[in-house]
């Protein structure tokens, strides 16, 4: 399992970008990468190094996956009809942690993650603790009824920082979410600028 929840504001450090639009993210303090050389001016970056960066913001953004279960997303975006990069966040989306974070049962990507893993998630009535389960269009989302109660789970309620979006449908007094339909990019609301294009070069050259 890979490490990235115990490091999380370093990604938004190294990327120098605030990635999950939030309020506690040092970028708002220093834009700057971590270390002594953070602040060194930076030379132009090769179109790599952009496909590079593109993919590491993609996949960071989405807390714990490791390299192997991205670039296996994205070998099942090549495969599918249509267009690869929409194809790949379509994938990235329908994961079951991706809903319980967009329906705002946790407060950050990392935390639905355990929370799925803990078995605190039901998808259409019965238990599933696999935060990469793909939710299909249909699928009816809700938060275990002993698990309601959970300070975790009212905190991420309130969170104003955060909208829902339009393809998942919300009860926040049954702690349900319905997966409404497969997003386009454009209805993502990815705090910071997302290309799933340039992703798609890195993974073709």
């Amino acid at each position: 399992m890979s490490k990235r929840h115990s490091a999380k504001y370093k990604i938004d450090r190294r990327i120098g970008e605030n990635l999950w639009g939030r309020p506690k993210s040092p970028v708002n303090q220093r834009s700057y990468g971590p270390g002594q050389h953070g602040q060194r001016r930076k030379n132009k970056v090769s179109d790599f190094g952009l496909q590079l960066r593109a993919k590491q913001k993609l996949k960071g953004y989405y807390g714990n996956l490791t390299e192997k279960q991205f670039s296996r997303t994205y070998e099942e975006a090549a495969r599918r009809k249509g267009n690869t990069s929409e194809n790949l966040i379509a994938l990235l989306e329908s994961r079951l942690d991706a809903i319980v974070y967009r329906a705002k049962f946790t407060p950050t990507v990392f935390s639905a993650r355990q929370f799925v893993n803990h078995g605190h998630v039901q998808v259409n009535g019965k238990s599933v603790n696999i935060p990469s389960y793909r939710v299909k269009a249909g699928d009816v989302v809700q938060v275990r009824e002993r698990s309601r109660n959970m300070a975790l789970v009212l905190e991420a309620l309130q969170l104003a920082e955060r909208d829902i979006p339009d393809y998942v449908e919300v009860d926040a007094k049954a702690m349900t979410a319905k997966y409404i339909r497969t997003p386009e990019l454009a209805e993502v609301p990815y705090p910071v600028k997302m290309e799933p294009n340039l992703v798609v070069e890195f993974y073709a050259s």
